[in-house]
């Protein structure tokens, strides 16, 4: 974009940044009681994958005859939640405890909980019939700002560090990795554990820690095989889309390897990338043992058929691929309209400009190609319509390096342009967060412009009762606003200096 380079040094910027999408991510928290967050819970309380404690609770919780209830899917994005969990359980059991306490001494009745979803409310009652309600709200809040936007705004620097170097400019890069953080589905996906994401963030660190970009014009290192290793077998740990990782990187590291220096090249390595992928197997395999009684069959093996009669894997199908590009309502490029840029990116600008070495630019090309035919052949992708994008993430990052490119050589006005009118269409959609109705994803920035800015949980809160509508949203947004703002503007041990408003 032809910005001046900032006076901040790239460590400030670093830690900024983290900070900044943290606080972010965490503002956007939605209560959602997704599916992963019941392993992690019970996981970071008793150290058991047993969910029986909430039973009956989210239509992907399953009884398996004398051996208790599991979630239908891996439980990577679960594990990483259950760490801050851990630590958290005790002051929420405590306040959990004590909301009960106080109910049953006053006999109080469920409040009205005021959502247009029938099976939202009857989520409601339910939880508070159980007194559940505190505890599975505090878990997600925990879960999501402690454990998911935490490992969301790490994914950011690393962008951010694999963008200066490529780019050359510090401000540059901190730009377009903040667009990575607001333009594409992380903010979204990030309001709550998410396994799809997860994959994502595995898949990018992973990809970063082969190709090494940092290593151009300077003494090259041998890639990181071992941990690539660990973080794409852990992919299939969270989901089983996972595999795609596995296939892809593991085929780049192979390439990667024998292009490399002699000097650069061990016998060890890809052994020890495979020794990553095996670790994970048997954590996976000893999970589904422990859950199901069998290393190797998953989960969706032993769950009851679903009531929506897709029928899972299957062979890709030209009408669901479409659909996870353009569909209205969970299609990769309307909620992401930025990622579109991609298809610029394949071809422009070329030569020595190019964002991506070729190498690395058909590694992102084929990526973003097999996901995509992985999601089309999955047939539950057609129920996304009630939950917004979520199947073709992991395809996220990849498509944004290509989309980046084209960013940082178009004039700064229409680079400026684009990426503020992209930022503010997920912004609202991750404001939202309704995409069941008839507009899709439309609704969320139509709900923004006739109604003022909302946040999730606060909206929650509207339709408990607790709080009133009004202004609150406006205020929460002002206050991490003015928040981010001076933390661009304090100097970290005196060396760094404010950045000059541009």
């Amino acid at each position: 974009m032809g910005l001046a380079d900032t006076p901040l040094t790239t460590r400030g910027i670093a830690v900024r940044l983290f900070i900044t999408c943290w606080v972010i991510f965490a503002m956007h928290f939605a209560t959602n009681s997704v599916r992963e967050l019941f392993p992690a819970m019970s996981v970071g309380e008793r150290l058991s994958v047993d969910v029986s404690e909430y039973a009956g609770m989210h239509p992907d919780l399953f009884e398996m005859e004398r051996r208790g209830w599991f979630i239908n899917n891996n439980p990577g994005a679960s594990f990483v939640g259950a760490v801050p969990y851990a630590a958290a359980a005790p002051v929420v059991n405590w306040a959990a405890d004590r909301v009960k306490a106080r109910r049953a001494a006053t006999g109080a009745e469920a409040p009205v909980f005021d959502s247009p979803w029938p099976l939202a409310r009857e989520f409601h009652r339910k939880a508070f019939a159980r007194g559940l309600d505190i505890k599975l709200g505090l878990g997600a809040a925990v879960t999501q700002a402690f454990g998911m936007a935490v490992v969301s705004a790490l994914a950011v620097v690393v962008m951010f560090h694999v963008l200066r170097v490529r780019i050359g400019s510090d401000r540059t890069a901190a730009w377009l990795a903040v667009l990575y953080a607001m333009a594409t589905p992380m903010l979204y996906r990030t309001a709550q554990l998410n396994q799809n994401l997860m994959v994502a963030h595995c898949a990018l660190v992973g990809f970063v820690l082969l190709w090494r970009p940092w290593d151009a014009g300077g003494a090259a290192r041998r890639p990181r095989y071992l941990l690539a290793g660990l973080l794409c077998g852990y992919a299939v740990v969270c989901d089983y889309s996972g595999l795609v990782v596995v296939l892809v990187l593991g085929i780049y590291a192979v390439i990667r390897w024998a292009g490399s220096a002699r000097e650069l090249r061990r016998w060890v390595d890809l052994p020890l990338f495979g020794v990553g992928l095996v670790v994970c197997a048997l954590v996976l395999m000893g999970y589904q043992w422990v859950c199901f009684g069998h290393p190797i069959k998953p989960a969706q093996f032993y769950m009851p058929p679903p009531e929506h009669g897709y029928p899972g894997m299957g062979w890709p199908e030209f009408e669901l691929m479409w659909r996870t590009m353009f569909d209205p309502r969970y299609g990769l490029f309307v909620a992401a309209p930025l990622l579109g840029l991609m298809f610029v990116g394949m071809f422009w600008p070329r030569g020595d400009r190019r964002l991506m070495p070729r190498r690395e630019g058909w590694v992102c090309v084929a990526f973003a190609a097999a996901m995509l035919l992985f999601c089309s052949a999955n047939s539950f992708g057609y129920i996304q319509y009630n939950s917004g994008v979520r199947h073709v993430v992991p395809a996220a990052p990849f498509v944004f390096l290509l989309a980046a490119g084209v960013l940082a050589h178009m004039p700064r006005g229409a680079a400026i342009a684009i990426g503020v009118v992209c930022t503010g269409w997920t912004w609202c959609g991750a404001m939202v967060r309704d995409v069941e109705m008839g507009r899709g994803i439309l609704e969320g920035p139509l709900a923004v412009v006739t109604g003022g800015p909302r946040l999730p949980w606060l909206t929650t809160l509207e339709r408990m009762g607790y709080v009133s509508g009004g202004i609150w949203a406006t205020v929460v947004i002002v206050v991490v606003a003015a928040f981010v703002g001076v933390l661009w503007r304090v100097r970290f041990g005196g060396k760094a200096e404010a950045v000059a408003a541009a």
